[in-house]
């Protein structure tokens, strides 16, 4: 696959976000979803993908740690777009046996735990969603984070056997924001608050002025270490 995603990175250099998703939604209709966290660069996704095909799927995962804030944003978002955003819940058995064993906040204990309640809580659910895909959108950026920098445009996630799509690879924060300032696009009041990247709330906060934007994520870790498995996938 390497040599195809080299191709169709050399194809799209340069190449817009709608540019690049009306090329792919169109080459795999009924095949490719959004994956939103229901973060800034998601809701930028979420809106240009309703522009220019408004039965493409999208979807979210609620851990069941979300912050009351990310739960109103997800209705506001479905009766803005009038969109159903198909939700994903992780296996409720799997959550009882990891907090039986290992505590309610194992996350906090070490990485290994945390990274444990993460493939629980999202990744095991995000491999059910991705049953029948062969493109998941994804609102990453070269500059969100250290462990981002490396990251393409289009992306083999060998993990899943399918094509990850990050149509924002090359914008600043500043863009994120622009567009949503220019397109009404609904966003999370926590980012008004000191919330440049949300997850789930134990293992979010604000970021103090000059932090890195991803520091509020999992902050008690090294920079190196602030991924839940999704992302570092082969490429």
């Amino acid at each position: 696959m390497k040599g195809i995603v080299d191709t169709l990175n050399a194809q799209f250099k340069g190449k817009t976000p709608e540019y690049v998703l009306d090329w792919f939604i169109k080459k795999h209709k009924g095949k490719i979803a959004l994956a939103s966290s229901m973060g800034a660069e998601d809701q930028v996704l979420t809106d240009m993908i309703v522009k220019i095909d408004p039965s493409v799927r999208i979807f979210t995962l609620d851990t069941g740690r979300l912050f009351y804030e990310t739960y109103e944003l997800i209705e506001r978002t479905s009766l803005r777009y009038k969109k159903n955003i198909e939700i994903y819940f992780p296996s409720p058995e799997d959550v009882e046996k990891m907090v039986t064993e290992k505590g309610i906040n194992l996350f906090y204990q070490s990485i290994e735990n945390r990274k444990e309640c993460c493939r629980v809580r999202k990744i095991e659910p995000l491999k059910r969603a991705f049953k029948e895909l062969d493109v998941w959108i994804c609102g990453l950026r070269r500059s969100q984070s250290a462990t981002r920098t490396d990251n393409q445009l289009v992306e083999w996630d060998d993990a899943n056997g399918l094509i990850k799509l990050n149509p924002l690879i090359d914008w600043s924060v500043e863009d994120v924001w622009k567009y949503i300032k220019e397109n009404g696009v609904p966003y999370n009041p926590l980012h008004d608050k000191g919330f440049p990247s949300i997850g789930c709330q134990p293992c979010t906060r604000a970021i103090e002025p000059g932090e890195d934007i991803r520091a509020g994520r999992w902050w008690w870790e090294n920079p190196e270490t602030k991924e839940c498995g999704l992302h570092n996938r082969k490429k």
